[in-house]
């Protein structure tokens, strides 16, 4: 299958090929065997992504990471909505393969989803896709504001201006009663390296939005609380890195400059 996706919606192949190197290592993170077959149909130069080793490892931990709290989050609440904020190609639904209580919604732009639909099998049970940009205001008022819901986001803060990834996180926690966000970020200096990391540079992406503290976050909205506030060199799993990927962590994080690129956050309201 021949991909002609441009910019931000490009980057999700690499993050994608990372998931699939690390369903074919012995020592597997995800096991997502989906995204190792649909790599396996995509007509796509994954070298370009720069995605190895190291780097592989590192995507499938991150992932695992808010696979996790997703998993507590609906180990808390029996009857939870999830939404899967500018999913990609990414088969979290597969992996925590939530009970039949749960409402699972997918979202992202028209032809991601379309892509979703051609490359990765259906889903049973309370699930939709919703094909929008997740920065459209209309997508969400098809959601009931009848659960406590997570919204989970993975590559996405990044990729949208501060003033949509706020007004983003305004009409969800203004909508539902109760719930959490989940999601990854880049700092400011992250942002000011964006160049540095061939899978956007290559892509033709442009990062916007750096959050350097939690309390950014807590100020959109009076009920927001952060519960969790991980560097990337925090995230647990250093046993599946190799010997040079640990060392190489240990060394960020020993770096101001450096060890505040990348973090995943969880906040409640």
């Amino acid at each position: 299958m021949k991909i002609t996706l441009t910019g931000a919606p490009e980057t999700m192949l690499a993050t994608l090929y990372g998931r699939a190197q690390d369903a074919t290592s012995p020592n597997s993170v995800l096991h997502d065997h989906y995204a190792a077959e649909a790599v396996a149909r995509i007509d796509y130069d994954f070298s370009k992504t720069k995605i190895k080793g190291t780097q592989a490892i590192g995507v499938a931990l991150r992932a695992r990471q808010l696979d996790d709290w997703t998993s507590e989050f609906l180990t808390a609440h029996r009857e939870a909505t999830v939404l899967h904020l500018a999913c990609g190609l990414d088969t979290r639904v597969f992996r925590i393969n939530p009970s039949e209580t749960v409402r699972w919604v997918d979202v992202d732009y028209p032809d991601v989803i379309a892509l979703r639909r051609a490359l990765l099998p259906c889903r049973e049970g309370d699930y939709r896709m919703i094909g929008s940009s997740v920065s459209e205001a209309t997508w969400l008022d098809s959601i009931p504001a009848d659960r406590p819901t997570l919204a989970v986001f993975e590559g996405l803060t990044m990729y949208l201006t501060e003033a949509e990834g706020q007004s983003l996180i305004r009409r969800i926690t203004g909508r539902f009663p109760s719930g959490q966000l989940a999601f990854d970020c880049y700092g400011s200096i992250g942002i000011k390296l964006q160049k540095l990391v061939p899978a956007v540079r290559n892509a033709g992406a442009t990062l916007h939005w750096g959050i350097d503290d939690p309390g950014q976050i807590e100020a959109l909205h009076p009920g927001l609380r952060c519960v969790s506030d991980l560097r990337s060199t925090d995230v647990a799993g250093e046993e599946y890195l190799p010997l040079s990927g640990r060392i190489q962590m240990k060394v960020i994080s020993h770096l101001p400059a450096l060890r505040d690129i990348g973090r995943i956050m969880r906040f409640s309201f």
